[in-house]
């Protein structure tokens, strides 16, 4: 009798440890992650970045934009923060090179060490930095889910063939995107992040001087918008930074759509949203839109959809004590 009780109880020992398993290895991402672990983790956060933003507040689409290709490669991981001793991680890689913010990163991690050693993860401080420096520009908020792991694997070549290229046509976007899980209206809200942020002439100067209209031009840019970028962007120039969003760079707005509506969208990329019947539809009802519209809700959506793209959650990866290194 006694046996049989053992066994019994070895049996419902067993069964909870595999439903313990089961659940963390499944686990979900969820808005207060850290709500008993590190209950002032986006509190530590925030405060970093208001520092940052008060000092550096150019750095504010870089920083979004980092989040961005983070989630596109590997999925929301923290691998672009990795460094690699031999030159071959993401971050190494061409489409990351202008990539900026890397410290504010390492000071947010330095400061949720100090507060929760070993709790919170690279990779959901990215995500939360995104969302405060859109809200620094005076962009949405939107309750950021936590739960993400730090992946252990960054790796040089696969950013050229997983993030969206700036010289994309619409059908190799919607591809990109739905790749990742996302829809076609994800890819033209998430566009809008153009908004804020700064792009180095090399990425479009294709369109000022090597394209199929006149003079080398690209037919699909407006004439008058190509006069002036002419007059900042010589042939060959690497250094020059322009504002993808004139006038409105350090202003989180939809006066992105108005630019892309009138063909004034900086990258081929932006001109491709008037190439598809719904992202059309999308950009010209922003375009008319009073300040904010629906724009500001549709990004915080956007925002969380992406987020969840090839999250390691449960036992899965490691939760970095530095960012730019495997523990």
């Amino acid at each position: 009798m006694a046996s049989s009780k053992i066994s019994t109880c070895l049996i419902f020992l067993q069964l909870i440890f595999l439903l313990f398993v089961f659940n963390s290895a499944n686990a979900q991402l969820k808005v207060g992650f850290y709500k008993d672990t590190c209950p002032q983790a986006e509190a530590i956060v925030k405060k970093v970045m208001d520092q940052v933003m008060k000092v550096a507040p150019s750095l504010s689409g870089p920083l979004l934009r980092m989040h961005f290709h983070d989630c596109f490669v590997r999925g929301c991981d923290g691998s672009v923060l990795l460094n690699s001793s031999t030159g071959q991680a993401e971050k190494d890689s061409l489409p990351n090179l202008s990539l900026r913010g890397y410290q504010v990163i390492d000071r947010v991690k330095t400061a949720l060490e100090k507060e929760c050693p070993g709790v919170v993860s690279c990779a959901d401080a990215l995500a939360i930095v995104a969302r405060d420096v859109t809200v620094a520009t005076m962009g949405p908020f939107w309750e950021v889910e936590t739960g993400r792991r730090d992946g252990r694997v960054s790796n040089f070549s696969e950013p050229l063939t997983n993030l969206p290229p700036f010289f994309a046509n619409i059908s190799q976007l919607i591809s990109m995107f739905r790749s990742k899980g996302l829809s076609v209206k994800d890819l033209v809200v998430l566009s809008g992040g153009h908004t804020i942020g700064t792009s180095h002439c090399s990425s479009f100067t294709s369109r000022l001087y090597n394209s199929t209209g006149k003079d080398g031009t690209d037919p699909t840019l407006d004439s008058e918008y190509i006069a002036k970028l002419k007059s900042k962007c010589k042939v060959g120039d690497q250094t020059t930074l322009v504002e993808m969003d004139p006038g409105s760079v350090r202003t989180f707005d939809n006066s992105y759509y108005t630019l892309v509506a009138k063909r004034r969208g900086l990258f081929q990329s932006d001109a491709a949203l008037l190439d598809n019947s719904e992202t059309k539809a999308y950009v010209k009802l922003q375009s008319a839109a009073t300040y904010r519209s629906t724009f500001f809700k549709d990004f915080g959506v956007s925002m969380r959809n992406m987020g969840r793209v090839g999250v390691l959650t449960g036992n899965a990866g490691e939760i970095r004590k530095v960012c730019s290194k495997i523990n």
